[in-house]
């Protein structure tokens, strides 16, 4: 078994020992670094994290001398199974890695991060990881990041957005951005807080024909948490639109759609809704 056997292969069907494969590719520094950098991406898959990986990935992050780039991506690798563990911290059984690792890695990732002599990318990345199991430093982390003139620092700091709450007017006020990335990022964190301010700006979107793609996906996801009752008279149009992707998302957001409304108004979705 090799590391492009596994990239080729989906996460679920990777066989047994594929953890061990990954963990001797993030602790070879003689490996070839293509390697290493991939396995540093695939290692944080929630199918073969554990609390060795997690170490091997964190031992990466925490090394001045290995790869900027490995380390930066180690540390999104680290983002899911810090979501994952920070949503299931009462049920043990389901638990990927122990409590134990997982504190280990909020306060590593913390230390790193406050340390302004780890370079840039790093420093982004960790924040961009570590946001997925929220913590108290957070919050001025994120409006340092906002204030700042570095496009690159502003960018991290509304995909943070989405994960930690009390920045509605940060994100309303980034989707006035002219950074497409920056304004993809606050559609997203629009759509995961459900901010009524941000629906002109998905029906735009939608009605639009110049989104691009990732941008009209983020729009249709937006659409069910921000206005639960008119999203699917807002879609259906898409239905029409021979994107496989796009025709799924809208059906998967209309029954999400249904279910939202059907659960808050019980006695009116159906009329509502049809």
């Amino acid at each position: 078994m090799d590391i492009k056997r596994l990239m080729d292969t989906p996460s679920w069907e990777w066989p047994e020992g594929a953890d061990k494969v990954l963990l001797g590719l993030l602790r070879d520094r003689n490996a070839d670094p293509s390697d290493r950098l991939a396995a540093a991406e695939l290692a944080g898959d929630l199918t073969v994290i554990d609390d060795d990986l997690a170490d091997g990935l964190l031992s990466v992050i925490k090394n001045d001398n290995e790869p900027e780039q490995l380390r930066a991506t180690a540390a999104i690798a680290l983002g899911p199974v810090l979501e994952y563990t920070y949503d299931e911290i009462d049920m043990a059984d389901e638990q990927t890695i122990s409590p134990r690792t997982f504190n280990r890695i909020q306060d590593s990732l913390r230390s790193l991060f406050m340390n302004e002599d780890v370079p840039k990318e790093i420093r982004r990345r960790i924040l961009e990881a570590s946001v997925r199991a929220p913590q108290d430093w957070h919050h001025d982390a994120i409006r340092t990041a906002c204030a700042s003139n570095d496009e690159d620092w502003k960018l991290t700091a509304v995909f943070c957005m989405g994960f930690v709450d009390g920045f509605d007017d940060q994100i309303l006020e980034a989707l006035k951005s002219r950074n497409p990335d920056i304004y993809y990022e606050a559609i997203c964190a629009a759509g995961d807080w459900g901010l009524d301010g941000a629906w002109e700006h998905i029906v735009s979107i939608v009605t639009g024909r110049d989104a691009d793609k990732p941008l009209l996906l983020a729009a249709i996801e937006a659409a069910v948490n921000i206005r639960p009752q008119e999203a699917p008279g807002l879609l259906c149009g898409l239905l029409s639109s021979g994107d496989e992707d796009i025709v799924e998302a809208v059906h998967e957001s209309i029954s999400m759609a249904e279910m939202m409304v059907d659960d808050e108004f019980p006695d009116e979705g159906d009329e509502t809704l049809h």
